[in-house]
């Protein structure tokens, strides 16, 4: 399949040929699908687990898991927003959502006055441990129960070549 591209040109100049797609293969084609589908669906079964038994979403965890990992438990704003590849916008939102049930609060960053902190609280903490033992069993139970110790070993290839590939901070 070919396509031309249109552009002003001298009569009798030639428009250089477009790019082939590099076509999936059958078996590419199926490899991508499932996979594709099953993280979606096991990201939404994790969300809704940890929201039926905690009423804390997937996303709200995240950001409650990097908090308490950080030194002093606080990250600037936008490196969150980084951690959780989310948008400034979005994160200040979710922020602003955990604020409202004290498990989170702003500062001003003290550096550079202009920056701001989100601060992981004790109450805050304390709902992310009682969120844990939830969020790792359902993540033992709709993956790492349905895998091989030769599959959790591939999986983790997988993840670590992608994660050079996309990530390479």
């Amino acid at each position: 399949m070919t396509s031309q591209v249109w552009a002003a040109s001298q009569p009798g100049d030639e428009l250089p040929a477009a790019a082939e797609p590099r076509w999936l293969s059958e078996d590419e084609q199926k490899a991508w699908r499932a996979w594709l589908y099953s993280t979606q669906l096991l990201q939404d079964r994790l969300d809704r687990d940890l929201t039926h038994e905690t009423g804390i979403s997937h996303a709200y965890y995240e950001i409650l898991v990097a908090l308490s990992e950080t030194p002093e438990r606080m990250m600037r704003m936008s490196e969150l927003a980084d951690r959780c590849l989310s948008s400034r916008s979005r994160l200040s939102h979710a922020v602003s959502r955990l604020e409202e049930r004290g498990w989170v609060r702003r500062q001003v960053c003290a550096s550079d006055g202009r920056g701001q902190l989100a601060v992981l609280t004790d109450e805050g903490f304390a709902a992310l441990e009682a969120a844990a033992p939830v969020h790792v069993e359902s993540v033992r139970t709709h993956l790492f129960d349905q895998l091989s110790p030769a599959q959790v070993t591939a999986m983790r290839d997988l993840g670590e070549t992608l994660l050079r590939h996309l990530d390479p901070s």
